[in-house]
């Protein structure tokens, strides 16, 4: 059985970290960017070796790089049919309200609880 790959950007050791082992525990493989271009190189390595994400979860605010608003754009160029899914902190930003208008699935809150990880990942699978 194939591994469902996952692609986490986050500018926090800690954060990747937790995040691994929580969709490791989850059944799922979790490869790591810690800003927009390293995500970018990665997502686009794995569609042109075939072997495409399943989902994306960009941090929205990357200290000194390109965060997920800008990240999930260039995404959406490269895949039009990219499931992604914003991860803040910041519960107040206008993305986090309006999220689909900016070409994201869902939300996850940070700090991550298994149960919402879960719950988010799931949902934005199943979508079309």
């Amino acid at each position: 059985m194939q591994e469902t790959r996952i692609l986490v950007m986050d500018d926090e050791d800690i954060v990747r970290m937790v995040a691994g082992h929580m969709m490791n525990g989850l059944g799922y493989d979790a490869v790591f960017a810690e800003n927009g271009e390293q995500a970018l190189e990665k997502y686009s390595a794995a569609m042109k070796a075939g072997k495409p994400f399943a989902a994306v979860i960009l941090d929205l605010t990357i200290r000194g790089g390109m965060g997920g608003k800008e990240t999930v754009k260039r995404m959406a160029e490269i895949d039009p049919s990219v499931r992604a899914i914003v991860s803040s902190g910041y519960s107040a930003d206008d993305i986090l309200a309006h999220y689909g208008d900016h070409g994201f699935l869902a939300v996850l809150t940070k700090p991550y609880q298994i149960e919402e990880l879960s719950r988010v990942l799931h949902e934005a699978l199943r979508k079309v």
